[in-house]
């Protein structure tokens, strides 16, 4: 039987500590860009994809490079360029070769709309950071940067 009281949380180690940090922040962070993205009607997931797809314009990318490149991963993303596609923000296309293969491109529709979020969420990012200052940003961008590496 032990003295101390149920109620009394056991104590955690510094990783752990920073690891539930790092969750917390990126939930509230997370938040902040979905709100954000609210007024396109468009998900964390699809922006995220829209995103890809400009930087892979004019010649497009595969499913199978867009789930690479997701930086959260997307266990269903046929369904996620579904919604795209119904929108008119993504083409699909089947490879006259290889008709396993679909290449995806962003529409004029689509780069007009994240040209639209591109302000939108860059002051998004500045509220959110901003106050940190550069050098701040630069060594909490390279301990995270460390970390994945670690966590790989």
């Amino acid at each position: 039987m032990s003295s101390k009281p149920e109620n009394e949380r056991r104590s955690w180690s510094p990783e752990e500590e920073v690891y539930l940090s790092i969750i917390r922040t990126a939930e509230a962070l997370s938040w902040g860009v979905s709100e954000t993205l609210k007024v396109a009607d468009l998900t964390p997931a699809q922006y995220n994809v829209l995103r890809i797809l400009r930087g892979a314009a004019p010649v497009g990318a595969t499913c199978g490079q867009i789930s690479e490149r997701m930086v959260t991963k997307d266990s269903d993303i046929t369904r996620l360029l579904e919604r795209l596609d119904a929108r008119g923000l993504i083409t699909r296309e089947r490879d006259a070769q290889d008709r396993r293969y679909i290449t995806v491109k962003i529409t004029p529709e689509g780069l007009g709309l994240l040209a639209s979020l591109d302000e939108p969420i860059a002051q998004c990012h500045k509220r959110q950071m901003g106050h940190l200052g550069r050098e701040r940003l630069a060594s909490l961008g390279k301990l995270l940067d460390d970390a994945r590496e670690a966590g790989r």
